[in-house]
């Protein structure tokens, strides 16, 4: 037993011998850790690529219906909203910019909405449209004039496509509301 002992304290001292040397010597530079490789920033949204669309900014809208063959212009600018004059060559409208910082730029929600001259639809039937119509209000003024409106809620990330919806919806409402108005009680009896 006492040579298993001898034996393995000599063993570990021969061992213990190039672990001191190790200890005392000076380490081996350690190699760098592989850096890794840099992050791909995401693919921009459309409108970040465009760099000056924001669909909240009055302008932007402007140079989007300009592109479509509408000309658009500040009417007016308030404390808390921006009017746009809209024309095209069938038709005019106005854009209603609400709840806008001080430079009128970063505003919560638009609507678009317009007057028609004929008056031959009655409140009631006006009412009956609304309950038709998801996206389009109609209503109808002081002095018997209909009108109708859409609007939207927009957020800085909203890209020049999402605006281009909104004012295709808006044009779907122009087309309904001009069928309604040609003849309300036969689109009435016709819908939904």
């Amino acid at each position: 037993m006492l040579t298993r002992l001898s034996l393995l304290a000599a063993i570990l001292t021969l061992g213990a011998t190039p672990c001191a040397q190790a200890a005392t010597a000076k380490p081996a530079p350690k190699a760098a850790p592989a850096k890794p490789a840099p992050a791909k920033p995401p693919a921009p949204r459309p409108a970040a690529a465009a760099g000056a669309f924001d669909a909240r900014d009055p302008a932007s809208l402007a140079a989007l219906l300009d592109s479509m063959g509408a000309k658009a212009e500040i009417s007016h600018t308030g404390e808390h909203g921006v009017a746009l004059k809209v024309a095209t060559p069938s038709f005019s409208f106005g854009v209603q910019y609400v709840d806008c910082d001080a430079r009128g730029k970063a505003c919560q929600a638009l609507a678009f909405s317009t007057a028609a001259e004929k008056r031959g639809a009655t409140l009631v039937q006006i009412n009956a449209f609304n309950q038709t119509s998801i996206s389009c209000r109609a209503f109808q003024d002081s002095a018997g004039k209909p009108h109708v409106m859409y609007s939207a809620v927009l957020f800085a990330r909203d890209t020049r496509e999402e605006l281009r919806m909104h004012a295709g919806v808006w044009q779907g409402c122009l087309t309904t509301f001009g069928t309604f108005l040609t003849d309300p009680a036969a689109y009435l009896a016709s819908a939904p």
